[in-house]
C-alpha cells in the first residue's frame, strides 16, 4: 500500500516527483485552490493559460499533467478539477475523490506531494484516504509486466494541528478497505470458505481479537440450518467465523453479521452465464465485516464489537438443496426454500440469529443481497432498512458523511403475506419480483428477536465496480461500505452514554 507522509514545506520547493494541486473552474477562468500559494508565480503566470490550452476545463477529477521545465524542484504539475469553488470549507469527498483521482493518474511514479486543501484535520484525512485508495492497484495475478506498481509515496503538505492524527486514522482504515478490494478479488479457486476462515483467523489474531470457526460439522450440529442448506452442494464446506474486540471502557456491543457466499452460481435455480462471472464479489459483506472488525481493534475504539462471516458456497450438485426443501434455521423457524439463488438471507438469517445472543444494541448486516437493489438504485448506492426509522437515516447519514452511497428504504408491511409458505414458518422469495429488495429486508427482519434495533444494507452493485475506474474507486473489488460500518463503530464508541441513539 502507498505510504503517507504529512510535511509543512512551501509548495514551491518541495522536492518530490509530482506536485499535485487543485483547480477550480469560475466565470473568470482556471484559479488554483488553496494550497497552491505561489505555483502561478513559480511558472511565470502561465499555469492557468497552460492549463485552458491543453483543454482543461476544472471539471471535479479532471486530470492534466504539466511539465515544469525545471521552474520548480518537481519535473510535473498534476492538476486536479475541484468544480467551482465552494463558498463554505470543503466537502472532504470532493477531496477524497480528487486525491483518489490524482494517486490513480501516478501509477508508476515512486513520489509525489499533494498540495490539495489540507488546512484541517479533516481535510488531510480525506485527501490521504483517497490517495490511499485511489493508488490501489490488484496485481496478484500478473506475471507480463505491463501493470504498472502504484504510486509508491505521497507527501500531504500541511501544518495542520492533528494531522499526524488523522494521517493514521486514515491509514488504518484504507488498510481495512484494501483487504476487502483484495478478498473480492480473488478468485473463487483461491478462496473458499475454509480460506477465507482462515484469513479472518490470522488477521484477526494479529489484530487482537478474538476468533472462533466453526466448521460443517459443527455447524449441523448446533443447528445452522440456513448455512449448511446452502453450502451442501458445494465441495468446498460453509463455515461460520466469530469475531470479537472488547475495550475495558466500553458500555456498548454492536454487532456486524456479513453475508460471504465465496461464489454464487446460483445453485439449482442456477443463473444465466451473464450474471455469473462477477459472483466471486458476493461475500462483499463478510469482507466488509472482517475489515471493519480489524479496524476497530487496531484504532482501540472504546466499543465491544463483535462480527459474523456466514461462509458457504453456493454450487449445483447431488447434494445441493432443492426448491421446496424447508430448512430448519438457527433461531428455530423454518424457511421453504422456494429459489435457491435467494441463499444470501439464508446465511444472514443463521448469522442474526446467534449475534442477538451477544446482547447487542444493534444488529447491521450489509450483503450484495438483491439484483432489484441495482434496478432500483444503481451501482454505486446501497439500499438502507431497518426495524427502526431513526436508526435507519442515522446509518444513511453515516455513510454519506464517508462519501458511501447509501439510501433508506422502507419495510412495507403488506409485502410481508408474499413470504408466506403452506408448509413452513416463511419462505425465502416472493413470488412477484415487484419490490423484492424491500421483500429480502422484510424476511431478515422476521428473524430480528423483539427488542433489538437491527439495520440492514443491500450493497449488490457498489460492492463491485464493472466500469472503469472513477475517484477512488478501482475496476473490480470496491470495499464498500467497510468505511460505513467502521464509522458507526466509532459513532456508538462517542456516545456511549446514551444507550438510545446511535
Amino acid at each position: 500500500m502507498t505510504t503517507v507522509r504529512v510535511n509543512a514545506s512551501d509548495t514551491v520547493s518541495i522536492e518530490t516527483g509530482a506536485l499535485i494541486v487543485g483547480v477550480h473552474r469560475s466565470p473568470d477562468g482556471l484559479r488554483t485552490a488553496p494550497g497552491a500559494e505561489g505555483l502561478d508565480q513559480a511558472l511565470n503566470g502561465r499555469f492557468a493559460d497552460t492549463l485552458s490550452a491543453v483543454g482543461f476545463t476544472g471539471r471535479p477529477e479532471e486530470i492534466a499533467k504539466i511539465p515544469t521545465f525545471g521552474a520548480l524542484p518537481a519535473p510535473i504539475v498534476v492538476a486536479v478539477g475541484l468544480g467551482e469553488e465552494p463558498s463554505g470549507a470543503y466537502d472532504p469527498e470532493l477531496l477524497r475523490r480528487a486525491a483518489g483521482a490524482a494517486a490513480r493518474s501516478l501509477a508508476g511514479t515512486a513520489d509525489a506531494a499533494s498540495a490539495l486543501p489540507a488546512t484541517t484535520a479533516q481535510q488531510v484525512e480525506a485527501v490521504a484516504v483517497g490517495a490511499l485508495l485511489g493508488a490501489y492497484a490488484f496485481t496478484r495475478y500478473r506475471t507480463n509486466g505491463e501493470k504498472r506498481p502504484p504510486l509508491a509515496e505521497l507527501v500531504v503538505l500541511s501544518g495542520a494541528e492533528g494531522a499526524q492524527d488523522a494521517l493514521r486514522h486514515a491509514a488504518t482504515v484504507a488498510e481495512s478497505v484494501t483487504l476487502v478490494r483484495d478478498l473480492v478479488n480473488t478468485p473463487p479457486s483461491d478462496l473458499w470458505p475454509a480460506r477465507f476462515a482462515e484469513i479472518a483467523q490470522e488477521t484477526g489474531g494479529k489484530a487482537g481479537l478474538s476468533v472462533e470457526v466453526l466448521d460443517e460439522v459443527q455447524l449441523k450440529n448446533e443447528g445452522y440450518g440456513g448455512i449448511v442448506g446452502v453450502g451442501q452442494g458445494s465441495a468446498n464446506p460453509p463455515r461460520l467465523v466469530r469475531l470479537a474486540y472488547s475495550h475495558p471502557e466500553a458500555r456498548r456491543t454492536v454487532a456486524f453479521v456479513g453475508k460471504g457466499i465465496t461464489f454464487d452460481s446460483g445453485g439449482l435455480s442456477l443463473k444465466p452465464a451473464a450474471s455469473m462471472d462477477w459472483m466471486k464479489s458476493d461475500m462483499g459483506g463478510a469482507g466488509a465485516v472482517l475489515g471493519t472488525l480489524l479496524a476497530v481493534a487496531r484504532l482501540g475504539l472504546p466499543v465491544n464489537a463483535v462480527g459474523y462471516l456466514c461462509l458457504a458456497e453456493n454450487m449445483p450438485s447431488g447434494s445441493a438443496q432443492r426448491p421446496s426443501d424447508v430448512l430448519h434455521t438457527f433461531s428455530g423457524k423454518t424457511v421453504e426454500v422456494l429459489d435457491t439463488d435467494a441463499e444470501g438471507r439464508l446465511v444472514l438469517i443463521d448469522g442474526i440469529a446467534r449475534a442477538a445472543q451477544d446482547d447487542p444494541d444493534l444488529i447491521v448486516d450489509v450483503a450484495t443481497l438483491t439484483g432489484a437493489q441495482i434496478v432500483a438504485l444503481g451501482w454505486r448506492t446501497a439500499g438502507v432498512m431497518a426495524n427502526d426509522d431513526a436508526l435507519r437515516e442515522e446509518v444513511v447519514e453515516i455513510a454519506g458523511a464517508q462519501g458511501e452511497g447509501a439510501w433508506g428504504m422502507p419495510l412495507p408491511e403488506e409485502l410481508r403475506k408474499g413470504l408466506d409458505s403452506p408448509v413452513a414458518d416463511i419462505a425465502n422469495l416472493q413470488p412477484e419480483r415487484w419490490g423484492s429488495m424491500l421483500a429480502a429486508g422484510i424476511f431478515l427482519r422476521e428473524f430480528v428477536p423483539d427488542g433489538v434495533r437491527w439495520a440492514h444494507i443491500d450493497m449488490a452493485g457498489p460492492a463491485f465496480n464493472k466500469g472503469e475506474p472513477h475517484g477512488y474507486t478501482p475496476k473490480g473489488g470496491t470495499g464498500a461500505i467497510t468505511r460505513t460500518l467502521i464509522g458507526i463503530a466509532e459513532r456508538y464508541a462517542a456516545n456511549g452514554e446514551d444507550r438510545h441513539t446511535l
